[in-house]
């Protein structure tokens, strides 16, 4: 399940795991306009864990998902 959410400055979406136990924590992703970060709560010490991807990061990591093993660089046409 998600939910998605239109703020101010961010697109907010937020994963929910469903399923069989163990479930992990809820995973908020933020996509600003030159950025999305990633949150989720570490329950082993009660913080909020962070990442930061640029939208270049975010491009590859979106074209990884459908690419064999290997090393890549992606190139503009």
């Amino acid at each position: 399940m998600f939910t998605i959410e239109h703020e101010y400055d961010a697109t907010v979406v937020t994963l929910v795991d469903e399923g069989k136990a163990p479930l992990l924590e809820d995973v908020v992703i933020n996509a600003f306009e030159d950025c999305v970060t990633i949150t989720q709560l570490d329950p082993r010490n009660d913080e909020v864990m962070q990442i930061t991807l640029s939208l270049t990061q975010l491009r590859d990591l979106q074209a990884a998902l459908n690419l064999p093993e290997g090393m890549y660089q992606l190139r503009k046409a």
